[in-house]
C-alpha cells in the first residue's frame, strides 16, 4: 500500500475516534434523558440562599441523575453557578440534563396555586397554609398580620381585622417569592374589589370597609342566597342602629372554633370572645370568614325594611322568615327548632 493510502486510512482512523469521543463525551456531559420511576415528573425546590453546592445537591437528593460528575461539568460549563433562581422546578420524565439546566437557568418554575376558600377558618389557618405551600417563612408572615403600620399602609386594616384582607379565590405566584411580592398579590386582589365606588357606597351607608366586610361575612354565613344576605344584612344593620345586640349565631360558631356545626347551643352563648355578638354590642372585630363578592354587595346594596328578627325556615332551604316583632319572632324560631329535633340535628 501507496503511503498516500496509508495516511487515508490513518485520517480515516483518527475521524472516526474523534467522532466516538465526541459521540460519548456528547452521551455523557450533554445527552442522557433521565428516566423517572412510575411516575411522569418530580419537583425541585430550589431555595433563595441556595449556592450552586446546594442546587447541584438538590438536583441529586431526587435520585434523577445518573452521573452527577457530568451533570455538574456541564451546569458550570452553561454557567448555572451565576445564573440561580430559586424557585419550584418540574422535572418531566425524558429530559435531558441541558434541558434540566436550562430550566433554573432561565428562571422557568412553576408557579404555587394557593386556593382561599371556605376551608380557611381564620389566620392561624390562613398563616399554616400559606407556610406549607410555600417558602415563605410562617413567622415572618405573623409578624406582618401584627403589624399595625404595615397593614394601615397596605390595607387600612389592623391585626384585629386583619383576616379581612384575603380575598377568596386561586392566586398562582412563584413558591420562593419575598413577602413583598406576596402581599402585592393579596393587595391586587383586595384594591380590584374596593375601588372607588365601593368605598363611596360604604361611606353613604355609614360603615367602614373593614366593617363591610365583617358583616357581609355574618350575612354570608347566614345564608348562601343573595337575596337573602341582601335582606339579613339590613336586619344587622337595624339591630346596629337601634344599639341592640346582633345576636348572631355563626359569630358564636367562629368564636368557639365549631365551624361545622348546624346547631348553636344555648352554653356556645357564654363563651368570653369579643366575637360572641350575644354579650358585645355592635360588630365583632373583624369577619369571621373570607368572604365573597356577592355578599359584600349584598351588604352595600342591602334592603331597607323595618325588620329586626329573622329565622331560618323550616324547611332549611336557605330562606328566612323575617319579623319585626319579638312575639312573631318566637313562633317562626318555635318551628324551625321542631324541624331540626325531627331531623336529629342535634348539633
Amino acid at each position: 500500500m501507496s503511503k498516500k493510502g496509508k495516511g487515508k486510512i490513518i485520517s480515516l482512523i483518527l475521524i472516526l475516534a474523534l467522532g466516538a469521543g465526541g459521540y460519548f463525551i456528547y452521551q455523557k456531559y450533554i445527552a442522557g434523558a433521565i428516566h423517572l420511576k412510575n411516575k411522569n415528573y418530580t419537583y425541585v425546590y430550589i431555595e433563595s440562599n441556595d449556592t450552586f453546592e446546594d442546587v447541584i445537591n438538590d438536583i441529586n437528593s431526587e435520585n434523577i441523575i445518573d452521573d452527577l460528575e457530568a451533570f455538574e461539568f456541564l451546569a458550570k460549563k452553561m454557567d448555572l453557578d451565576k445564573n440561580i433562581h430559586p424557585g419550584k422546578y418540574r422535572i418531566t420524565n425524558g429530559m435531558t440534563k441541558r434541558q434540566i439546566i436550562n430550566l433554573i437557568k432561565y428562571n422557568k418554575q412553576e408557579k404555587v396555586k394557593l386556593t382561599f376558600n371556605s376551608q380557611i377558618h381564620n389566620l392561624e389557618e390562613f398563616v399554616a397554609y400559606v407556610d406549607d405551600k410555600l417558602e415563605l417563612n410562617e413567622e415572618d408572615l405573623e409578624n406582618y398580620l401584627s403589624d399595625e403600620k404595615k397593614l394601615y399602609d397596605d390595607f387600612k386594616l389592623d391585626p384585629d381585622n386583619a383576616f379581612a384582607l384575603i380575598r377568596p379565590g386561586v392566586y398562582e405566584i412563584g413558591w420562593a417569592c419575598s413577602m413583598d411580592e406576596f402581599i402585592a398579590a393579596l393587595k391586587q386582589t383586595y384594591n380590584a374589589v374596593w375601588n372607588e365606588k365601593r368605598k363611596a357606597i360604604a361611606k353613604k351607608i355609614g360603615f367602614s370597609v373593614p366593617e363591610v366586610i365583617t358583616l357581609a361575612s355574618i350575612a354570608q354565613s347566614e345564608s348562601a342566597i343573595e337575596s337573602e344576605q341582601e335582606k339579613i344584612a339590613g336586619v344587622y344593620i337595624n339591630r346596629i342602629r337601634k344599639d341592640m345586640l346582633l345576636q348572631a349565631d355563626p359569630t358564636l360558631k367562629f368564636a368557639n372554633k365549631n365551624f361545622d356545626v348546624q346547631r348553636v347551643l344555648d352554653a356556645d352563648k357564654e363563651i368570653n370572645s369579643p366575637y360572641n355578638t350575644y354579650k358585645n354590642k355592635g360588630l365583632p372585630p373583624g369577619p369571621i370568614c373570607l368572604v365573597s363578592l356577592q355578599s359584600i354587595d349584598a351588604v352595600l346594596n342591602h334592603i331597607k325594611h323595618k325588620y329586626i328578627f329573622f329565622c331560618a325556615k323550616p324547611e332549611l332551604n336557605g330562606y328566612s322568615d323575617f319579623s319585626c316583632t319579638y312575639e312573631e319572632h318566637l313562633r317562626y324560631a318555635n318551628a324551625y327548632q321542631k324541624a331540626m329535633n325531627k331531623r336529629g340535628i342535634n348539633r
